[in-house]
């Protein structure tokens, strides 16, 4: 299937999954990091599912599906381990226009949920079509290899210095320039403590000392 790649804001609203197996709490986890409001519906859960509703940070109902469950949900998750019953509930959220995600059989769904790795504000989502998942998580476990940690604050450097180097000034053409030559070099610098007060207060001096600047960005240490 060729799925269209969209990030959503689903910040403070409701996102249902029906359904309370492991693969629920996976979907869980990744909408409470997504900050939406997340209702389980399910008549057994996982032991960390009672512990998020315990800690009042999910709804659960405990009951089987019943018609007109999600209508005031922005996403749905069909994930029950009864082929039927997710049918039932992809269908009914059809009828109503919401996106619906069935676990076990991605194409009747309207979405797919894909392997995501995130890092502060970088998301790094790998997707296989429905045909892999298993396939899709390798490869995330591999880009966790390459993207560490770390890459929280690299995105929080970057974006600081994006907004003063593309708005402080005269010069945008330069800015941007110089923007792309500090990408291309070795980004773990970005985070060191003499980088970024240095680079902040000499974007601020006039264009001719801004212009010597580009031709010492390699000095950084």
């Amino acid at each position: 299937m060729n799925f269209f790649p969209v990030n959503l804001d689903i910040r403070g609203r409701k996102a249902l999954i029906v359904g309370g197996g492991k693969v629920a709490e996976r979907k869980c986890r990744s909408l409470l990091e997504a900050q939406a409001h997340v209702t389980i519906i399910a008549p057994r859960v996982t032991a960390p599912l009672e512990e998020l509703q315990g800690e009042e940070k999910i709804s659960l109902l405990r009951r089987p599906w019943l018609s007109g469950d999600g209508a005031d949900a922005c996403l749905i998750f069909a994930a029950t381990d009864n082929h039927a019953v997710n049918r039932t509930v992809a269908e009914e959220a059809k009828r109503w226009g919401i996106p619906v995600c069935v676990v076990d059989t991605p194409r009747e769904g309207t979405f797919a949920s894909p392997a995501t790795l995130r890092r502060g504000d970088l998301l790094i989502t790998v997707s296989t079509g429905g045909k892999s998942p298993a396939l899709a998580r390798r490869i995330r476990r591999d880009l966790e290899r390459l993207y560490g940690p770390e890459y929280a604050d690299i995105v929080d450097v970057v974006g600081e210095l994006r907004e003063k180097l593309l708005t402080t000034g005269p010069g945008g053409a330069y800015n941007a320039q110089l923007f792309n030559k500090l990408l291309a070099g070795d980004l773990a610098s970005l985070l060191k403590p003499t980088f970024p007060e240095r680079l902040r207060h000499d974007i601020t001096k006039a264009e001719p000392e801004r212009r010597a600047l580009l031709t010492e960005t390699k000095e950084y240490p």
